[in-house]
């Protein structure tokens, strides 16, 4: 995973997952969860998800929530996973990086767009 804690840019993937974990989700809620969200801009793979939720779980990022109750269709269990409070600050610190982005762009941007008017 490419995300660069230093300058705090978290890849699009990965701002999603943590997003998807403010409540409990297991993987296919959190694939549910990005397409729904992107309007199926961003899909993930089967593959690609679990090597992300791996990943997040080696950094302390998210955890697996236990929750022994939740038994599913086929009686096997669910593996459900949670947001921890390092999460919370990771993702809290790129809503701001992508605020201030956005800021500057809009500036730039919107600031050129009564300049490309055509007359």
């Amino acid at each position: 995973m490419r995300d660069n804690v230093k300058g705090g840019a978290l890849t699009e993937t990965t701002f999603f997952i943590l997003l998807s974990l403010y409540k409990p989700n297991h993987g296919y809620g959190i694939m549910q969860f990005i397409e729904n969200e992107t309007a199926g801009r961003l899909s993930l793979g089967a593959g690609t998800l679990y090597g992300a939720i791996n990943t997040l779980l080696k950094k302390g990022w998210i955890s697996l929530y236990n929750d022994d109750t939740r038994i599913h269709d086929s009686d096997v269990r669910k593996k459900e996973y949670i947001i921890t409070e390092q999460g919370k600050r990771i993702s809290e610190t790129e809503l701001k990086r992508l605020n201030e982005v956005y800021i500057i762009a809009e500036k730039i941007i919107g600031g050129n767009r009564n300049d490309n008017k055509e007359v």
